[in-house]
């Protein structure tokens, strides 16, 4: 099986026998050795020397005294995010629990980047043998913000953080046009769009996010991301869903609906009340799906046998930032199948 996603860490883990990633000493070393942990020129000895420890022996107990021996402020709260979060992985018994409490309880303070870090890794488990390039560029939309652009009538998603780059690169400015810095060339990798052509090599670029996602011109890659949302909820909820793209809701009695982002949740509260959308609204929506829970009992019976409508938009600067999460807290499933 080809190797993709080698920046999640996923090789620093464990896989147990539930199927989940443990963590270890050297997944925690990772996290050490982000620039925000890594002691500046001016860091005072205590946070040197607190960081020196903790890169020969990552899960030892750390007490309070030696984070409050840390001269600089903004350090001191770095260091017990840091290890709360540690923490928190080394007494669950998978990361998957980890994300499923952050899900359904809030973050609690915890610095989005941890949790799209841990996105990252629970993703790369689900997807597991997948060797479909569709399935694992749309799946990048769990854990990283897309610019979204049309071209030539036709919705296309890069990765946020590669087309910021090449801007600032590029005449150090934005261009007028975000297609331009989406897909010409410049002293960072290029970036194509995904066809049939070019999918093969995903599996060399996959870490570096430079593959466009055409999501309003390619089948494939709206399939791609029904296809990635069924192997998460299954991977973290045990629970068998279909996942279909469609134009439009045209049941006038439809129960339920999750949005996988902020501007989805909005567009979606407003179409349940009845309330008129502003007049850009529909063009925000980036993908309109609808979900269908295999095992009937599983499912709240406020739903009845209708299905769960997935509501997926861009913000005003059009960017995308998913909210995986919301999968996790916002299916409509029985209080036994969430304790399952």
């Amino acid at each position: 099986m080809r190797e993709f996603w080698v920046a999640s860490g996923h090789h620093l883990t464990v896989r147990g026998d539930h199927g989940g990633l443990m963590v270890t000493p050297e997944l925690i070393m990772a996290y050490l050795a982000r620039p925000e942990l890594l002691p500046p020129d001016d860091a005072c000895d205590a946070e040197r020397a607190l960081h020196a420890s903790l890169m020969a022996d990552p899960l030892r107990t750390v007490k309070g005294a030696e984070i409050a021996a840390i001269k600089d402020e903004d350090a001191r709260e770095n260091w017990v995010l840091m290890l709360g979060f540690r923490d928190r992985l080394i007494a669950a018994p998978s990361l998957e629990a980890v994300y499923m409490s952050l899900a359904r309880n809030g973050a609690g303070g915890l610095p989005p980047i941890f949790v799209s870090q841990l996105c990252h890794l629970v993703m790369r488990n689900a997807l597991e043998g997948c060797d479909d390039p569709y399935v694992l560029r749309a799946a990048e939309l769990f854990f990283r913000a897309q610019k979204a652009t049309v071209h030539n009538d036709t919705l296309l998603l890069a990765d946020a953080e590669i087309v910021d780059a090449r801007q600032q690169a590029e005449h150090g400015h934005a261009h007028a046009s975000p297609l331009i810095a989406m897909l010409q060339p410049s002293e960072f990798a290029e970036m194509d769009v995904m066809d049939d052509e070019n999918a093969w090599t995903y599996w060399s670029r996959s870490d570096a996010h430079t593959m466009v996602m055409n999501i309003g011109g390619n089948a494939k890659a709206r399939e791609g991301l029904c296809r990635a949302i069924e192997r998460w909820v299954a991977h973290l909820l045990g629970a068998g869903v279909k996942v279909e793209p469609v134009a439009s809701i045209e049941d006038r009695d439809w129960r339920w609906f999750v949005g996988l982002d902020g501007e989805g949740t909005r567009i979606g509260n407003a179409l349940w009340k009845g309330e008129a959308l502003d007049a850009d609204d529909p063009a925000r929506i980036v993908a309109l799906m609808k979900l269908t829970i295999e095992d009937r009992q599983l499912v709240d019976k406020r739903v009845g046998d209708k299905p769960v409508y997935l509501i997926l938009a861009m913000g005003s600067d059009k960017v995308v930032r998913m909210k995986p999460q919301n999968l996790i807290a916002g299916l409509p499933l029985t209080q036994a199948a969430q304790m399952a």
